[in-house]
């Protein structure tokens, strides 16, 4: 990690990075909930606007931690619905602001069912979207694909514009 405020996208310098769910959305932040409680997290300026348009409650952020200690969203999930599977193995997912979409599951991804709701991206490279896991409540937030959101960031070169 580096040793001040800014971050760099050298390998071995990606931020800590965590889930939490929506609650709120502002075009600043939004606020989520996250080991039994709720905070209010700003988003990231890589994040594109307008963040109430994209950012919906029910949807799985990326939060990552600046060397300062900030805190902000990376990175967001959908929340859809399951329609089915395809004979390819693909998901049919129903995601308000996209329609029906065809997603590919992450691996460790199970089986899911029909009227389900699923956390889905779109984005990473790979596949047009991706099936993260099975949106659930309670105080368990899935990882999803953290591995996947910190790599594309350091890629891409996103990590000094997301954190300075």
């Amino acid at each position: 990690m580096t040793t001040d405020a800014r971050h760099d996208d050298r390998p071995g310098t990606t931020p800590p990075l965590r889930t939490a769910r929506v609650l709120r959305v502002t075009e600043e932040a939004c606020d989520v909930w996250r080991d039994g409680g709720v905070a209010t997290v700003p988003f990231a300026a890589t994040l594109p606007a307008p963040r109430t348009e994209r950012v919906s409650p029910g949807h799985l952020v990326a939060i990552a931690t600046a060397t300062d200690g900030r805190d902000v969203v990376v990175w967001r999930w959908f929340d859809a619905v399951v329609l089915g599977e395809e004979a390819d193995g693909s998901v049919r997912l129903w995601e308000p602001a996209h329609g029906e979409v065809l997603g590919r599951r992450r691996p460790g991804c199970r089986h899911l069912e029909p009227g389900v709701r699923a956390y889905a991206s779109a984005g990473l490279p790979g596949a047009g979207w991706w099936v993260a896991s099975a949106a659930g409540g309670g105080d368990v937030v899935p990882p999803a694909d953290l591995d996947e959101v910190a790599a594309f960031s350091a890629s891409n070169g996103l990590w000094a514009a997301a954190l300075g």
